[in-house]
């Protein structure tokens, strides 16, 4: 009932105070603690909330739990409770009685439901005195502003309720606050007085039409009536004339009773298998048959009550004064472990649940119930059957309609774990699939991978002009003859690893690595018009790249030679199994000589490389003709440096920035460690698959050397 009060009081707050005073309250460092505080539902937070609302609103609490009493039961009629709530009586004190008996209802659905307690006596004057039971201290002042909003929407009726009494209830365990109020009620007569004013004519007219209909009525039937031997009076054939309650002559009902109980003690137990009649000390006199078979003792009248049954629910001392004073209540009993054979003490309780009825005359109570059961399975784990239940019990119902209803529930939450596991099956997918991604767009250019995964066929391209670029490792074979493999695997995955993130840098694309010779491109397959300016700027980085390499022979920096050529390509998808994006021409031809003629630690220029990078902001100097096999003789130029830019420029990194050069001085001294200890094998192999640009294909790594890699080259030309 009060676990959203927060929620409640918010809409309390704007829909009487406005929206500003809310925000006011909500920013209010105390109370924003205390929202935060009371998502445990904690009580005494919520009264702490009450408490803080009303300063800031300068208002009693009993102001602003009265107004919530109010808010919460037009919350319940707008959540469609009002039919459930218009049947509980037909007066006020009808409809307080049988609120436990809702409460227990909601309880068999929501079974951490923690309700309170209701029980309302009628007084000699005619008012009533309205109990109140409940673990929640501190929120009594709701219930005024629920019973006056229920009298006057339900019985047209105006209700004053003073508090005449306020204390800890003993008889109830775990001592529960127990507040007694005085209710005097009021019929609300206005409207119908304006009702009458208004139709009063019209009114006396109908009330004439139905009194001549009534007669009509009543004269026919008294002409059908055959003729009696017995005289009667008058009255007499007017009573058997007109049905009770119906018509306008009779509008009460008295029920008649028989002299004597027309049913046998045997006939009466078997008819309500579930059933104890026990006197004032709580001796038992009387029981039904099943109850008998499933709590053995009983079938010993006169034991007490109390040693074989413990009170579930209202949490009242077992005495017949406690229970009447609860007459009204649903009363929940369960069967003491203790005293059940040994053999069931393993299996749960029996729970019973029923109407407690006082026999003044007999001076006993009758405690007329039927077992607690919500489904099939309890009916089991009870060692019982249906038909131990009464034919006439509606449990029998309850049990079959709450088994489908679990049923479906069960259903429901399968296709719950099944959504749920398609949601992390789908995620996956898509971790899955982007890890496929990167992977492809390693391998190819991003626009052509993205057309082969539409099925499309990517044709070959022509560029009329682009820059390509070679380099290899000085003495890699000499390296590799006195090398463990694992020492040139993580020489080569450093290295490699700082040429690809330049790649990033300096926006040209790798075509492939084989054995040591590592190949990009300007302009392609993406056309630029600086495409010789950014390999160029990629091969000084790569020079002081080369430079945090260790030799795994020497331990000192391992030397590249590196060789640059511009001209036109031809480039296209080859192979169905392991797709590459390949180059085809004599510029690829070219720019493998230029770096297999280069110098160690020099940037070898072409001549047409070199037409396109002079004016260009970088240093260059003349090598002279040289002898290039397959090309004759050739004018070429060595890269010395860029004129504008910094070292810090062309790695990539701000500059200055000490955590890059820390982590690249980290790689390089765990480079060179490894290196120098070939045990250490174990996580760098590992990482080559993860790393985020790794496009080392380590199933196909040879030791070539630089005539081996013209060689595969001119091949493919």
């Amino acid at each position: 009932m009060y676990g959203f009060i927060n929620t409640c009081l918010k809409s309390l707050v704007i829909e009487k105070f406005g929206e500003e005073t809310w925000e006011k309250l909500r920013t209010q460092a105390e109370v924003q603690d205390t929202f935060m505080t009371y998502q445990v539902y904690d009580d005494d937070i919520t009264v702490k909330l009450v408490t803080e609302a009303c300063k800031m609103l300068n208002v009693s609490a009993e102001v602003v739990l009265k107004l919530f009493g109010e808010y919460f039961f037009n919350f319940c009629k707008l959540s469609g409770y009002d039919r459930m709530l218009r049947t509980l009586g037909g007066n006020l004190m009808e409809f307080i009685e049988n609120l436990d008996a809702l409460h227990s209802f909601l309880s068999l659905s929501y079974q951490e439901m923690n309700a309170p307690s209701f029980r309302a006596e009628r007084r000699e004057d005619g008012e009533m005195l309205l109990h109140y039971y409940s673990d929640r201290r501190g929120l009594y002042h709701i219930v005024p502003g629920i019973i006056e909003a229920v009298a006057k929407d339900f019985f047209n009726s105006e209700v004053n309720m003073t508090i005449l009494n306020q204390s800890e209830e003993e008889e109830r365990t775990g001592q529960k606050e127990h507040v007694v109020f005085l209710v005097t009620q009021r019929k609300n007569v206005q409207k119908s007085k304006a009702k009458e004013r208004g139709g009063k004519g019209l009114d006396k007219l109908r009330d004439n039409e139905e009194t001549e209909e009534a007669l009509g009525k009543m004269k026919e039937k008294y002409s059908a009536l055959p003729l009696c031997p017995v005289k009667r009076t008058h009255w007499e054939i007017v009573r058997s004339i007109v049905m009770i309650g119906h018509g306008n002559l009779s509008n009460s009902f008295i029920p008649s009773y028989p002299e004597t109980l027309w049913i046998e003690a045997q006939a009466f137990c078997n008819a309500f298998p579930f059933h104890i009649v026990f006197d004032r000390a709580l001796k038992v006199k009387q029981a039904g048959v099943n109850i008998q078979k499933f709590v053995p003792g009983l079938q010993t009248f006169d034991i007490q009550l109390d040693e074989y049954f413990s009170i579930v629910h209202p949490e009242v001392t077992f005495t017949i004064e406690s229970i009447r004073k609860f007459i009204n209540s649903q009363f929940v009993l369960k069967t003491r472990r203790e005293m059940m054979p040994e053999s069931w003490k393993n299996q749960p309780m029996l729970k019973l649940r029923g109407q407690m009825m006082w026999m003044e005359s007999k001076g006993c109570m009758m405690y007329l119930c039927s077992p607690k059961l919500r489904s099939l399975q309890e009916l089991e784990d009870r060692k019982m059957h249906i038909a131990d239940i009464a034919q006439h019990d509606t449990t029998r119902d309850l049990i079959l309609l709450n088994q489908q209803r679990l049923a479906e529930i069960e259903l429901s939450n399968q296709l719950e774990r099944k959504k749920e596991e398609l949601r992390i099956l789908s995620k996956n997918l898509e971790v899955e699939k982007k890890k496929t991604e990167t992977l492809l767009y390693a391998m190819l250019p991003r626009h052509v991978a993205n057309k082969l995964k539409e099925g499309k066929k990517v044709e070959a391209g022509e560029f009329e002009v682009c820059t390509i670029l070679f380099s290899d490792v000085v003495t890699f074979t000499n390296i590799c003859a006195a090398c463990e493999p694992i020492q040139i695997v993580n020489m080569l995955n450093s290295m490699y690893s700082k040429f690809d993130r330049l790649t990033s840098v300096h926006d040209v694309y790798k075509v492939e690595t084989i054995g040591d010779a590592y190949m990009v491109v300007g302009g392609v397959p993406i056309p630029t018009e600086t495409h010789a300016e950014c390999v160029a700027n990629f091969s000084l980085g790569m020079r002081i790249a080369a430079r945090e390499v260790t030799n795994p022979v020497t331990g000192d920096s391992i030397q590249i030679r590196v060789g640059i050529h511009t001209g036109p390509v031809l480039a296209g998808v080859v192979g169905e199994k392991m797709p590459r994006y390949c180059l085809f021409g004599d510029t690829v031809n070219t720019a493998s000589r230029m770096e297999s003629h280069g110098v160690p630690n020099k940037i070898h220029l072409s001549p047409t490389a070199y037409s396109a990078l002079k004016n260009k902001d970088f240093e260059i100097s003349e090598r002279g003709e040289i002898e290039v096999k397959g090309k004759g003789k050739m004018t070429t130029y060595f890269l010395v440096q860029n004129l504008k830019a910094t070292e810090d420029d062309i790695m990539g990194r701000a500059a200055g920035d000490p955590s890059q050069l820390h982590q690249e001085n980290e790689e390089t001294q765990d480079d060179s460690h490894d290196a120098m200890n070939p045990s250490r094998k174990s996580s760098k192999v590992d990482l080559l698959a993860d790393e985020k640009d790794q496009k080392v294909e380590l199933s196909n790594v040879d030791v070539f050397g630089s005539d081996a890699v013209n060689t595969k080259f001119c091949i493919l030309l």
